[in-house]
């Protein structure tokens, strides 16, 4: 009882728990998931190669087997699952996992579509060439041997790896409470650095990245920017990205393609397609109409269809974005040194490196020392033997045993035992002339070599000499191209900088039907001219909105209940000039019963600018136009409506303007928004102009000096009248009459504030358009009907306009004027001649 009580020893279990934990954690970080810094392997990696080395398995012998390879290194080395290791040496024979491959593989290794390898038992293997100089020279005692998992086999501590492989092939693993992440890189690049090192120790990081300049990842791909390598090199931790390559093709029809060559490093091709196409079910990527992987034996291939309205740049963007075609590399080398986990930069990396190769030259060359040294021992006992050879022969004969004999030999010649049994050894051929030269020959050729060996081991830099003649032959043999480029911007590109900017119209149908056309679709044309088809529409449906704006403008959608929503111009698609449009509910999440009643494009959100409210009943309100610059995609409400009311208009202004109201009736009022007061985002407003019961708001402006005020009808009728002729009254009022309407002019459709460097764009409500010089429209009085603008058909009406500086198109309108006259002069003089036009 007092013996079993003795065995029994009180401890604290938070502190066991503490030991125990730390010794299992450093056990996996020495022992299963971090490399040395020395030869970049972690053990498992470590154990394979040299378990086919030890099986002859090298470069110039035939594939063996993968499952005779791995039963070798858990029955030896690892004793681990079997998966584990072969999973492991599949890996090392993936073109697209390592950067230099270190197993040959033969068969089914598995393919970037993440396909496992086909099972161990299919497969064949043998080393690389290029993993031959890991192992080269590990004979020579170039490094430390310990005992294996059971004492019965020896294994290499580090393997002597002639080339600097922890950079060159990179590593991946997770230990306790740290993780390693090494890129790999180009095997010449980093054997520059350690030879530029070896020649100048003091040199600086920026200057080794001259010679490396970043990570070079075996499927290729782009490095965005160096400011992420710079830091990673420096600090040994930082974030680098990469993006696929891919670039835009044109198809004869028209339509674009992108195609990807290249992806990033560890990207899943089948994922990355499959990724794809749900962001196309799901329209979160709006354009792509066709999806194919036509990977083949002639390399990678995606190829994504892009709809011949949409902007192939816009959706590769959005692609790098939301799909692994863009990844993020987060850098951090951290590796074993001497037996501890150290976080490393790059010249603490390579110095490290050259400071093994400094020992594996001098332990080689040690190594060689001693055996020509042992070997030039047993040829000076020959060289003795050969000048007493006729009295050893006597002592030889004249002794009874082989030990009396060694041991005469070591008495009477003062001999070593070695020499003295290499004297016995000796066969009698060796007594010919000839072949006494040789043990001449051969010794002196001995006497210089350890003399050059010892002049090595003497001198440092005979050493560096050496490792820098070596690793040059590595580079001259197994380097290769660059596969990876390096984008020195590092800028995210967002979808504005990928999209011209250009003047665009764009126009909403009543129906709710949007596009977008480029400004120079339309010419100018006469007063009172047909004008040309603009706009395919619906029958009963009709243009209702038509502005100019700048591509990279914003663009907020006012409805006629109050609530504002945002795109960017370069959103709304592009189609042909006759081409309909797409429902605006594909692009703004509007409610039902809702419709848009005002656009407005902003390119700026100017803390001295406002929104001024307009609805059909005359309230106005006025609020800063801050309030509006965070809008939700499912809009945001900007005005509180009165129930019987809905929202007529909305203007961008600066805040002290003079506002005129239009009203369908010909009442206009002029009044300085300043009397309007500011007002939060919801609120309703006040009133702006006292209405008939007949009447309603259809036009609101702001009034600028040597302007004049523009009305149009729906008739098709229009004048200008100088804004002096309408005073300014107080907020509220009836107004001044500002038109003579007739049944023959009809109702007013539109108010608008211009000046003579506009031309007017007037849109029926069948998608006609003419557009006209404003200093072509005659100016008249308040009182005038106004002139004929564009003639309507009994049946249709003006639905809108909208104002186009001249500037803008007068050098394209010269030009294509130009070529019009250049058409007709050539069509006039390949049309025959007549009798009656000659006279």
């Amino acid at each position: 009882m007092a013996d079993h009580e003795s065995n029994v020893h009180e401890i604290n279990i938070s502190q066991e728990m503490q030991t125990s934990f730390l010794d299992y954690a450093m056990s996996v970080i020495v022992s299963r998931a971090l490399p040395d810094v020395r030869d970049g392997m972690k053990p498992v990696h470590r154990r394979i190669l040299h378990a086919m080395n030890e099986l002859g398995m090298t470069p110039d012998k035939a594939h063996k087997k993968s499952a005779r390879i791995v039963g070798d290194v858990i029955g030896k080395y690892h004793p681990h699952g079997d998966s584990a290791v072969y999973e492991t040496m599949v890996r090392m024979a993936q073109d697209f996992s390592y950067r230099y491959m270190l197993v040959d593989g033969h068969g089914n290794f598995g393919s970037v579509d993440g396909d496992s390898a086909a099972a161990m038992r299919y497969t064949e293997a043998r080393m690389s060439k290029i993993s031959n100089e890991l192992v080269r020279d590990i004979r020579k005692d170039t490094v430390d041997y310990q005992d294996n998992y059971d004492g019965a086999e020896k294994e290499p501590v580090v393997l002597p790896a002639r080339f600097p492989n922890l950079l060159v092939n990179g590593a991946a693993g997770i230990a306790v409470g740290m993780a390693t992440n090494i890129p790999p890189h180009q095997l010449g690049e980093v054997i520059d650095g350690v030879l530029a090192l070896s020649r100048n120790p003091e040199l600086s990081i920026d200057e080794l990245m001259e010679h490396i300049p970043g990570p070079d990842f075996p499927t290729a791909g782009l490095i965005m920017g160096r400011s992420g390598i710079r830091k990673a090199y420096h600090t040994g931790r930082g974030s680098i990205t990469i993006r696929a390559n891919a670039h835009i093709n044109e198809q004869r029809s028209g339509k674009e393609e992108i195609i990807v060559t290249e992806l990033p490093f560890q990207v899943n091709k089948a994922r990355l397609v499959e990724k794809i196409a749900e962001l196309v079910r799901e329209k979160k990527i709006d354009g792509i109409t066709d999806l194919r992987d036509e990977t083949s034996r002639k390399g990678m291939r995606i190829v994504i269809e892009i709809r011949k309205d949409a902007n192939a740049n816009v959706i590769l963007n959005n692609l790098y974005k939301w799909t692994a075609l863009q990844t993020t590399f987060g850098v951090n080398l951290l590796a074993l040194v001497n037996g501890q986990p150290e976080v490393l930069n790059l010249k603490q990396s390579l110095s490290l490196y050259l400071d093994h190769q400094v020992e594996v030259i001098r332990r080689r060359t040690q190594f060689d020392l001693n055996k020509a040294e042992a070997r030039a021992h047993i040829l000076e006992g020959l060289r003795i033997a050969l000048d007493h050879i006729d009295a050893i022969i006597e002592l030889i004969r004249s002794s009874e045993t082989t030990d009396i004999a060694r041991q005469g030999l070591i008495e009477n010649y003062d001999l070593s035992h070695e020499q003295a049994q290499a004297i016995l050894d000796m066969r009698l051929q060796r007594l010919t002339g000839l072949e006494r030269d040789k043990i001449e020959n051969e010794y002196e050729a001995l006497i210089e070599r350890i003399a050059e060996l010892k002049a090595i081991l003497a001198d440092n830099e005979k050493v560096l000499n050496i490792i820098r003649d070596e690793l040059s032959d590595i580079k001259k043999r197994y380097n290769d191209e660059r596969r990876t480029a390096i984008h020195a911007s590092e800028n995210v590109l967002e979808d504005e900088d990928l999209i011209p900017q250009e003047n665009v119209v764009i126009s909403i149908t009543h129906e709710g039907y949007i596009k977008r056309l480029p400004l120079t679709t339309y010419r100018s044309q006469r007063r009172g001219g047909r004008g040309i088809q603009g706009m395919g529409t619906n029958d009963g449906d009709f243009v209702e909105h038509l502005f100019t704006t700048n591509s990279h403008h914003t663009i907020l959608f006012f409805s006629n209940k109050g609530k504002v929503y945002r795109l960017k111009a370069y959103e709304v698609p592009e189609l042909k000039r006759t081409a309909k449009g797409i429902p605006v509910i594909n692009l703004l999440q509007i409610e039902k019963g809702e419709e848009i009643s005002t656009v407005i494009p902003i390119e700026k959100y100017r803390d001295d600018d406002y929104l001024l409210f307009i609805t059909k009943k005359g309230i106005a309100k006025r609020t800063p136009l801050s309030a509006y610059a965070n809008i939700r995609r499912g809009g945001l409400f900007a005005v509180n409506i009165r129930e019987d009311d809905e929202l007529h208009g909305v203007r961008l202004t600066d805040g002290a303007s003079d506002i005129i109201l239009g009203t369908k009736n010909g009442i206009a009022i002029r009044f300085n928004e300043e009397d309007v007061r500011l007002m939060g985002r919801t609120a309703t407003g006040v009133k702006g102009i006292s209405l008939d019961l007949d009447d309603e708001v259809i036009g609101m402006d702001m009034i600028r000096p040597e302007e004049d005020v523009l009305l149009v009808t729906n008739k098709g009728f229009g004048k200008r009248t100088k804004e002096d002729e309408f005073k300014v009254q107080n907020r509220g009022g009836k107004g001044l009459k500002a038109c003579t309407l007739t049944e023959r002019t009809g109702h007013v459709i539109a108010l608008r504030v211009l000046s003579d460097d506009y031309d007017l764009m007037v849109m029926t409500e069948k998608g006609i358009i003419i557009r006209i010089h404003v200093n072509e429209i005659s100016e008249l009085g308040r009182y005038a009907q106004g002139v004929m603008l564009i003639r309507v058909d009994e049946n249709e009406e003006v639905s809108t306009v909208a104002p186009v500086e001249v500037e803008e198109m007068e050098e394209e309108i010269q030009e294509e004027e130009e070529e019009e006259e250049e058409e007709e002069e050539k069509g006039e003089e390949s049309s025959p001649q007549t009798d009656g036009d000659d006279e």
